[in-house]
């Protein structure tokens, strides 16, 4: 089946011509109602969005990146640089580096531009109709759990808001506080796309101004003198694993913020608009939380950063967690109705998005109310970037191998087409992932599992390389077969 791959050029043209017509006449008779809008429900899902819908431009992707990341995890991730050892300069070196990774994620939004349709359908090219299943349904799960990590300290930054206003109400102000939370996601994720896109752009201009002042209030007392002891592997490797599983994170959601663009949006401002977006947020949190680590104990790290903090700023900081919060979990608990519709769930984007809400609800209770799992939780997430990074040296390489084009009826074909592959399943794309599940595992350091190589190669994490390995493997297996499409 892989030679399906090779033999598009007579069908493709054809179905090239047909699609054509379509968008012709769907430019002529779509109605506005069927339009991408603020404040009206979305109508479409993972179906390709038609020519005469397309809209916007690379800007949309700069405030979508940049909203989205001002939020306080950054500042978390930051501090934990210096936790690994790292001296003021070490850690923002390693910060800086890891906002370039938003490079690669603002190039992956050209796949959404070229076939208008969501990340998770786009790699079914790799892995094949069903080879793709597994990937989307952890990615679901890492939606929805980083969705609740999101909530539950937006929650607990609320409370502590309501608290400062002379409120303390216990479980009922928690509970007042979770359902503000997640009121004010779910309301702009059911809305969709271009409620989205609105909302990260207006939180952003907001929160921006407030993290600004977070940062010029925490850099002054810096401590930018070097360690007394220099950090060994270990401590590098933690730091960048740390700083890239961020941007990481998000491989399987580039396009579904740039299927409405139109196809003429450039390559080189579209990658440039999502990654100087991604990287003027990322690396101004980072920064902070550096500073701010040097400065006191960052073990809780809304507590420590609150202590550093004039009193008169110590609500308008809650207020910027609650947030950055929020407009984090926005784009996930988004993404995760996409990826709902990819695993085969027969409903509307917006009735499937009431799923995730519901398990974002639950879970979120659970953490505040009767158990604390938080820190179980981030713990397994983080150990899913064993899986994620081969994934995302996969789809990266697949894109490449293509030049980003795609047959778009067989990504979306239920049998056969030109994904069809061996029953569904891509061999080279499985296998590659494989290799760099295997290398990712012998080399990961985190709490629930230590690879047996990491002592050999002196406490070094070398999860993140799993996305070369993969990559390389991909490339030797796929390059004489996975061409671009030639209409």
């Amino acid at each position: 089946m892989l030679g399906h791959e090779t033999t598009p050029g007579t069908a493709g043209a054809a179905g090239a011509t047909a699609r054509d017509e379509a968008a012709g006449t769907a430019r002529d008779e779509v109605s506005p109602a069927a339009r991408d809008a603020v404040f009206q429900v979305e109508e479409h899902g993972i179906d390709p969005i038609p020519d005469a819908e397309r809209h916007g431009g690379a800007k949309d992707v700069f405030w979508l990146w940049f909203g989205s990341n001002l939020t306080f995890t950054y500042v978390i991730n930051g501090a934990l640089a210096v936790a690994f050892g790292l001296s003021f300069w070490q850690a923002t070196a390693v910060v800086v580096i890891g906002g370039l990774a938003f490079l690669v994620i603002g190039a992956a939004g050209l796949s959404g531009v070229r076939t208008g349709t969501a990340t998770l359908v786009i790699s079914r090219a790799a892995f094949g109709r069903r080879g793709n299943w597994p990937a989307g349904l952890l990615n679901w799960i890492v939606s929805i759990g980083y969705t609740i990590v999101n909530t539950v300290v937006g929650t607990l930054a609320l409370e502590a808001f309501l608290s400062d206003l002379g409120w303390s109400g216990g479980s009922a102000a928690r509970a007042l506080a979770l359902g503000i939370t997640l009121a004010l996601t779910f309301a702009v994720a059911l809305w969709g796309h271009a409620t989205v896109q609105f909302a990260e752009r207006w939180m952003a201009y907001v929160l921006a101004l407030g993290f600004a002042a977070l940062l010029l209030l925490l850099l002054p007392g810096a401590d930018t003198s070097a360690p007394a002891a220099a950090p060994g592997a270990a401590g590098w490797s933690l730091a960048f694993v740390v700083m890239l599983a961020g941007p990481f994170s998000y491989l399987p959601m580039p396009a579904d913020y740039t299927r409405y663009l139109p196809r003429t949006t450039s390559l080189k401002a579209l990658t440039w608009s999502g990654a100087l977006g991604g990287f003027i947020s990322s690396v101004a949190l980072g920064v902070a939380g550096v500073a701010a680590a040097t400065q006191v104990d960052m073990t809780d790290a809304v507590a420590g950063t609150e202590s550093l903090l004039p009193g008169w700023f110590q609500p308008l900081f809650l207020a910027l967690v609650l947030g950055g919060s929020v407009t984090n979990s926005i784009i996930t608990l988004y993404s995760s109705s996409l990826n709902l519709q990819v695993l085969g769930i027969p409903w509307s984007r917006a009735r499937a998005i009431v799923i995730s809400a519901a398990v974002t609800a639950a879970g979120s209770l659970g953490a505040l109310f009767l158990t604390d799992f938080t820190t179980s939780l981030l713990s397994f997430l983080s150990l899913l970037i064993i899986v994620f990074a081969p994934w995302g040296g996969v789809f990266l390489a697949d894109m490449v191998l293509r030049r980003c084009t795609y047959d778009s009826a067989g990504l979306h074909a239920s049998t056969g087409g030109a994904y069809g592959y061996r029953s569904g399943w891509h061999p080279p794309g499985l296998i590659a992932l494989l290799a760099g599940l295997l290398f990712s595992a012998l080399t990961c350091d985190s709490e629930l599992w230590t690879g047996p190589l990491v002592a050999p190669l002196g406490g070094a994490d070398l999860t993140l390389l799993g996305a070369a390995v993969s990559a390389l493997v991909y490339v030797l297996l796929a390059r004489g077969t996975v061409r671009p499409i030639r209409a």
